[in-house]
């Protein structure tokens, strides 16, 4: 089922969502409403009022907007951290909302991957341990959960750093040993929020760098930023206003 136009709030004209042609959609939005509401029940706030969104499997998408727009209810929806008031959520060809919470926590960790302005590392683990974390959940055995830290600290350039700790790594180093552990469970998407929030300009490039191979590999990207020059280093750019998508652009094909 392909993606429906948009229509821009400011001028009211349809606007051509992302190419779903480019690929089989590995998350889709139909219709999706969040309302956030006050203890006596009344409305607070409708953070989401009917998002269509289609994201074919491995596209690189921005996702932004001015404070209040929606992205971030958007992005937890997206991330499986929230559930929509309406509307359907399709992840790789499953119904999200209508997982119980205890498998909808399951579902999450195997196939969507975090990355966070804050690194979000257990200071008191290795780095290795740290990657391995996702695993232990998923009941993985510990000489393979080390195994498998191994091979992304390995892919990411920190493979002959596996037993340092969080403080003795740069910030660039620390973001990097997130990306490992985002890629552990092999997820079908890779979730970013603003990733080079807390980083200077030089190291907040080879972060992007990083993304952009792993994109090309085929790895479906989804990144919440406010910054426009991290938001043209992607496909395609969703930005949303009064919890509408407002325009829908992209920027390039592969």
């Amino acid at each position: 089922m392909p993606a429906t136009a948009q229509t821009d709030t400011q001028t009211g004209t349809q606007i051509s969502p992302g190419d779903p042609a480019s690929g089989t959609a590995v998350a889709r939005l139909e219709g999706i409403r969040k309302t956030y509401y006050k203890p006596d029940g009344s409305i607070m706030v409708e953070a989401l009022r009917g998002v269509d969104l289609e994201i074919p499997g491995g596209e690189y998408i921005a996702i932004m907007g001015a404070s209040g727009s929606g992205k971030s209810t958007l992005m937890n929806i997206l991330g499986c951290l929230d559930r929509p008031t309406a509307g359907r959520y399709i992840l790789d060809g499953t119904p999200a909302e209508e997982l119980e919470d205890e498998a909808l926590s399951a579902f999450r960790g195997k196939k969507i991957g975090f990355v966070f302005q804050a690194f979000n590392l257990i200071p008191q683990l290795t780095i290795e341990e740290n990657v391995s974390v996702p695993l232990f959940y998923q009941g993985v055995h510990k000489h393979e959960r080390l195994e498998r830290a191994k091979a992304k600290l390995d892919l990411v350039g920190l493979g002959d750093r596996l037993g340092h700790r969080p403080r003795e790594l740069s910030g660039g180093q620390q973001q990097r040993v997130a990306i490992a552990r985002s890629l552990i469970t092999e997820p079908v998407i890779l979730m970013a929020d603003e990733p080079t929030g807390n980083l200077d300009s030089r190291t907040g490039e080879a972060i992007l760098t990083m993304f952009e191979g792993l994109h090309s590999e085929g790895m479906t990207i989804i990144m919440v930023t406010h910054d426009d020059s991290v938001a043209d280093r992607c496909e395609r750019i969703v930005r949303l206003r009064d919890g509408l998508v407002e325009r829908d652009e992209r920027l390039r094909t592969r």
